[in-house]
């Protein structure tokens, strides 16, 4: 059991040095070196695959645990449930968001901004569009999940389940930071926005990991984490950003609510667990050659 937590820890800050030393440095080059814009997609391509570069490398050559327990696997016979929750969730917190919103007298319900997004393409034609496209963006989103949920998660806190998602999420906030004093994101007050998004991270990390054990599969988290970006995002952001003009830190902590109440309900029903695929058996199979690393 030592050799296997030595092996563990070995490979965990091996992750953590390539993944945050891929990603920011890609960075830096890109942004200051280059001076590309960080919405540009050659730009954030390899920042959001660097992660799984670093799992990689780490399951392949360093602790060389192989990927028995990474959930490449679809399952879509199996896991189609979680497939459509990952899909239609993004969907509900945006309607969850702007309901929150209008509630509080924030938002007068305007869905014009909608109109606006494509010329010459209506508001729901719109919205069906995006929800068409997810699934076809998920492969791109996969390479921060192959890496957060997959891997390191798996790795902290072995047995905890809630304390590993708490320090996944932590780590996953952290290593976005860059992104809000390269241009990507602005927020008014960069402190307190940092803070409410960090929060933000760790609701997604909770849902993202319940999927991922759910299904067994990596897959459906990355199709929820693609529907989080392109959804819950960009139509709240053209909602309550453009058609209500609120500020970042607003919109944020109103997507933060409904995203809060799932939560809960994982939670409070103890659904939060190891995936199936991960336990003593398959550690004791990898225990050799992890010693070996």
């Amino acid at each position: 059991m030592t050799y296997l937590v030595m092996a563990r820890m070995k490979g965990v800050l091996a992750f953590l040095v390539i993944a945050f030393g891929a990603s920011w440095g890609w960075l830096i080059l890109a942004r200051l070196g280059l001076g590309l814009s960080l919405v540009n997609p050659l730009v954030q391509l390899p920042f959001g695959f660097a992660p799984a570069i670093a799992a990689i490398i780490v399951r392949r050559w360093i602790t060389r645990e192989g990927f028995h327990d990474a959930g490449l696997a679809l399952r879509l016979r199996d896991a189609w449930s979680s497939y459509l929750i990952a899909w239609l969730c993004p969907m509900g917190f945006v309607v969850g968001t702007v309901g929150l919103a209008a509630a509080m007298g924030l938002w007068t319900p305007d869905l014009s901004t909608l109109d606006d997004a494509v010329p010459g393409l209506p508001g729901w034609a719109f919205v069906l569009v995006l929800m068409a496209v997810v699934p076809l963006l998920t492969p791109l989103y996969w390479g921060e999940e192959f890496g957060w949920t997959s891997y390191l998660r798996l790795r902290i806190f072995v047995g905890r389940p809630l304390l590993s998602v708490v320090a996944t999420g932590l780590i996953w906030a952290f290593w976005h930071y860059p992104l809000a004093f390269f241009g990507y994101i602005e927020f008014t007050n960069i402190a307190l926005g940092l803070l409410v998004w960090t929060v933000m991270f760790l609701l997604q990390e909770v849902i993202l990991a319940w999927l991922r054990t759910r299904s067994d599969s990596i897959w459906p988290s990355s199709l929820a984490h693609a529907g989080n970006n392109m959804v819950l995002a960009l139509l709240t952001g053209l909602l309550l950003t453009e058609g209500g003009k609120l500020d970042e830190i607003t919109v944020t902590l109103l997507s933060a609510a409904p995203m809060a109440t799932v939560c809960v309900w994982i939670l409070a029903g103890r659904r939060l667990s190891v995936p199936r695929a991960v336990g003593n058996e398959a550690e004791n199979a990898a225990m050799p050659e992890l010693a070996r690393g």
